[in-house]
């Protein structure tokens, strides 16, 4: 069974419940009020008979006759039953219940119904002896209006089965749209089309985080494929130029061991360059590859923006001692919370590392400024060269891995350091966006969300 149908179902015995108690509510109360009711008016008459019965003046008792007669309605079946102590033992020859008498004569009064004929009796204790005073009569109005009562109530209950059953369904319905809209939209989604997102749902209830939980499955399945179809297509075609400079030399040095004035160092030397670039190649593959868009948050911790710039001052340093790197914190905001960020320090320090040596790589140690700002809820750095540049076909490009921009003939490099810092940036929800002119410079712009506390 569906969740719908079955939200749909509960509903339904939810409603039914509710309006089951109501109704059983309205007609006991409405049952107790109209027998409360006939019972009063019973003991009204008993109250007249009795005065009538206690009275010597004939006048008054006329009148109380006439009064009753005028503004008393008389009741169906009503009777009226005088009965003398020495009758209480033939009760039954006034044809009344044995027990409506018993109880009269355990409690002073009683209420007493049978067959649908209401009993109000009371023993009045006059000078000249007690008297028990019994008035009988039927209802048949009132039972007929609990009858009708009873029927609306029942004809309502199985209306509102109805209409419960189709507010429900329409409800249920209405309520797992969404749902079957995301159903529809994951089913398209292939290994072939992994771009695509589930549209976003604004507010902060269970479809949207839903959503958004999809969409970030998305983005590290598709940078898983990324990450694994590049790894093997770059690292086939990428590892045979080492190797063939390494077999190259190898061969090389085979065929002329036996020669005269062969030079077994420089031999030596170029297999050397080709084994440290055959090591580069791989470590950035395992690199890029290790920090695939995983999800996984090892080693995370509260990182100050500000000072994460130093630790990538000092890295640089230690790598290109002659750079000419500068840090930039005039745009730092005065509350210090702005700054913090979470993330794996190593991690984000390699990425961020990474774009600062290429842009004093490509700028042949011109000023490089690395900008740190706050902006809205993220945090901002801005690395900024004035370098060669990158060609505006180039730019969209720059983020594959072993992509080599037109214009970096000259600069050694393998093509790993830019999309390694995005598979890391993306890691930690952010973003990076790149601005470039040919000759006159390169702006990168990563930013990170600002950790809530």
């Amino acid at each position: 069974m569906s969740i719908q149908r079955k939200v749909a179902l509960l509903f339904l015995a939810l409603t039914l419940s509710i309006i089951l108690i109501l109704s059983g509510a309205i007609f006991y109360f409405v049952h107790q009020f109209t027998f409360e009711d006939f019972y009063k008016r019973l003991e009204a008459r008993v109250n007249i008979a009795s005065q009538i019965q206690h009275s010597n003046d004939k006048d008054s008792v006329g009148m109380v006759k006439e009064i009753r007669q005028r503004y008393l309605e008389k009741l169906t079946a009503e009777k009226e039953y005088i009965i003398k102590p020495a009758d209480y033992q033939n009760g039954q020859a006034h044809g009344l219940p044995q027990e409506l008498l018993n109880s009269i004569l355990t409690d002073g009064q009683t209420r007493y119904k049978k067959d649908n004929v209401f009993y109000a009796g009371k023993i009045f204790r006059f000078a000249d002896g007690d008297v028990m005073i019994i008035v009988s009569a039927t209802d048949p109005y009132g039972l007929n209006e609990l009858n009708n009562l009873e029927q609306v109530l029942f004809i309502g209950f199985f209306a509102s089965v109805l209409i419960a059953y189709l507010i429900g369904k329409r409800f249920s319905y209405l309520t797992f749209q969404p749902v079957r809209k995301i159903i529809k939209k994951v089913n398209t989604i292939t290994a072939s089309n992994l771009h695509l997102r589930l549209e976003n749902y604004d507010g902060n209830d269970e479809i949207a985080e839903m959503t958004q939980t999809f969409n970030d499955m998305l983005d590290r399945l598709e940078t898983a494929f990324e990450t694994q179809n590049n790894f093997i297509s770059n690292a086939s075609h990428e590892l045979r130029t080492p190797l063939a400079v390494i077999k190259g030399e190898a061969e090389l040095a085979l065929k002329s061991m036996d020669k005269p004035g062969a030079d077994p160092q420089k031999t030596l030397s170029q297999i050397l360059v080709g084994a440290q670039s055959l090591q580069d190649i791989l470590t950035s593959l395992l690199g890029l590859a290790q920090t695939g868009f995983d999800g996984k948050k090892q080693n995370w911790e509260q990182i100050r923006a500000d000072e994460l710039v130093w630790l990538i001052k000092e890295a640089v340093d230690h790598i290109v001692p002659e750079n000419n790197l500068g840090i930039d914190l005039s745009g730092l905001p005065e509350e210090d919370e702005r700054l913090i960020i979470m993330g794996n320090i190593n991690l984000l320090k390699l990425a961020l590392s990474n774009i600062a040596l290429n842009a004093c790589k490509y700028s042949d140690n011109k000023p490089v400024t690395i900008k740190v700002s706050a902006e809205n809820r993220s945090v901002i750095f801005s690395i900024k060269d004035e370098g060669i540049g990158i060609p505006e076909s180039d730019v969209q490009h720059i983020f594959e891995p072993f992509f080599r921009a037109s214009n970096t003939g000259k600069f050694e490099g393998h093509g790993v350091g830019l999309p390694l810092a995005l598979n890391i940036v993306r890691l930690h929800k952010g973003s990076i966006a790149i601005a470039s002119k040919v000759n006159e410079g390169t702006t990168i712009r990563v930013m990170l969300p600002v950790h809530v506390g």
